[in-house]
């Protein structure tokens, strides 16, 4: 595997997370039980997933900053944690370029959610990074 399995791993243990609105730890012992990921992956999944519950509020809220005419409970759970995931890396991961990280999200959006999905999910990113960058 590598990154990207990585990546679409947190995207579906947040979706997860989020149908049972709770970020339950035995909810993610669960997942990492049921899966077989290698031991950079794991540690990308749990460091993504702790660091986006400790920084909720502030991800959600560029989230809805950036969603223009949209409300974050209208968006689908999969588009919302694929946003989750690429504003963390944008904040957070200095490692991981924004591009990268962008370029990403819409891979994924593609493979899990729709066109419409991964051309919404491009243009709130790109809005995001243009505005936070001013």
């Amino acid at each position: 595997m590598g990154r990207r399995n990585a990546r679409e791993a947190t995207m579906k243990l947040l979706y997860q997370l989020e149908l049972n609105k709770t970020f339950d730890d035995e909810i993610v012992s669960i997942f990492f039980e049921n899966n077989n990921f290698t031991e950079d992956e794991k540690v990308y999944i749990e460091n993504t997933i702790e660091n986006i519950q400790d920084n909720l509020s502030l991800i959600d809220e560029k989230i809805e900053k950036y969603i223009k005419g949209w409300k974050k409970e209208r968006l689908s759970k999969i588009d919302l944690s694929i946003l989750r995931i690429s504003i963390f890396e944008i904040i957070f991961r200095e490692d991981i370029p924004t591009e990268v990280s962008i370029n990403e999200s819409i891979e994924i959006s593609k493979k899990y959610s729709s066109d419409e999905s991964s051309k919404f999910i491009n243009g709130v990113l790109g809005s995001f990074v243009r505005k936070e960058n001013e």
